[in-house]
């Protein structure tokens, strides 16, 4: 550990020569600032010998009696081994400006705390706008969350001066570490993933090589395992409303199946109409998710009809609305395609409808067969309940479905 030998210990050192009274005690003293002046070329001279001068000081003090001198000594010792910053230091002593209250520093601390403050303040209400229905706990959670990926803060070279928060960082970076001590030989796994989490080259270099793209590959199932487990708890929730089932649906567009690559930046595509989540898929058409209450849903989905289980009234009636977003959207084709660049002529869409639970009367296989035929009759619209979703998407991680 390098020991700090500078001009604000060299001037504390010389008040606590005018407060210590034993001769002895002074000549430590003395001995100790000569040490630090010593060095070439107007150089402090420090390493372990100053400390040792220093512990000499402390201990003569502590032999006479001079307790005050030991209190400060030992801020000396503290100072010089790193344990007191050093604005603390000059702020606790005074050591300039005549002994008057550092304005900058306090003005610093001031700016911080503005700035922080009006961080939380925005970010706050850019939550709150995005989740209307969130409350207190979904508030704080958000922060601790922002606070953990803070630590694996980047700046991005195309922007000078600024710098980012990647949300996920965090838990990726955990994962990370887990990996690395278990299963690699590695003397600092905690350092290594935090350099490869914050390091695009380091991502690139795992990227380029087969066990790092494993490696990379394992933390993207592992995310999504993540994403797919907390979706499940809010489809299975008896309470979840439409505006939480999107929050857990937002940006995990692979749950909805390898044909589309992500989800389009604008949702109000159409005056008067802003669908649920808009998807693109690999052909560049839009494909439109309606999304509807899951365990929540009140009333059946399916009922009999003849010795047979057929969609109800509502299911209908979530089917209209997606077929009229499908008629806008047609009429509106050429301005989406020249403002927006989507391609809309060959737009699809899905509705996403209740849970087996809503009725345990009858067997999930008769809900989904019933869908399933309904589906063949629809042009353009497919209607899922969240479960079989769900299911569909946990068998893509390589997992059974949970019963």
């Amino acid at each position: 550990m390098s020991v700090r030998s500078d001009f604000s210990l060299d001037l504390q050192l010389k008040r606590v020569l005018d407060v210590a009274v034993h001769p002895e005690v002074k000549a430590a003293l003395v001995s100790a600032r000569a040490h630090m002046n010593s060095g070439r070329g107007g150089h402090r001279r420090g390493g372990q010998a100053l400390i040792q001068l220093l512990e000499a000081v402390r201990s003569r003090a502590a032999d006479f009696g001079e307790w005050q001198v030991v209190r400060l000594v030992q801020d000396s010792l503290d100072y010089a081994e790193g344990r007191i910053l050093k604005p603390d230091f000059d702020e606790r002593y005074r050591l300039f400006q005549d002994g008057a209250r550092n304005e900058n520093q306090r003005e610093f601390v001031g700016n911080m705390l503005w700035n922080t403050f009006r961080f939380v303040a925005e970010a706050s209400r850019e939550y709150v706008d995005q989740h209307p229905e969130a409350g207190v706990n979904e508030l704080i959670a958000h922060f601790g969350s922002l606070s953990q990926d803070a630590r694996f803060l980047d700046a991005p070279e195309d922007h000078p001066g600024r710098y980012r928060v990647l949300r996920g960082r965090a838990e990726t970076a955990a994962w990370l570490e887990r990996v690395l001590r278990e299963r690699v030989d590695i003397e600092a796994p905690a350092e290594a993933a935090r350099r490869i989490v914050t390091s695009p080259e380091a991502v690139a270099l795992l990227a380029a090589d087969t066990e790092g793209q494993m490696l990379l590959r394992a933390a993207e199932l592992q995310r999504r395992a993540a994403g797919l487990e907390a979706l499940r708890r809010v489809v299975e929730d008896t309470t979840a409303s439409e505006h939480a089932l999107q929050r857990a649906l937002e940006g995990q567009h692979w749950i909805f199946g390898g044909r589309f690559v992500g989800e389009a930046a604008h949702r109000r595509l159409v005056p008067g109409d802003e669908v649920d989540i808009p998807l693109i898929r690999g052909d560049g058409a839009l494909h439109v998710v309606e999304l509807k209450r899951s365990a929540s849903l009140v009333g059946p989905m399916v009922k009999k009809h003849r010795g047979s289980w057929v969609p109800t009234a509502q299911v209908h009636d979530a089917v209209g609305q997606a077929v009229n977003y499908l008629v806008g959207l047609d009429e509106s084709r050429q301005r989406l395609r020249e403002e927006l660049g989507i391609e809309t002529r060959r737009t699809s869409a899905m509705v996403l409808i209740g849970h087996p639970s809503v009725q345990p009367s009858v067997p999930e296989e008769s809900i989904n067969e019933a869908l399933r035929i309904f589906n063949t009759h629809v042009n353009r619209v497919e209607v899922l309940t969240y479960k079989e979703l769900v299911d569909n998407a946990e068998r893509s991680l390589g997992s059974e479905p949970s019963l």
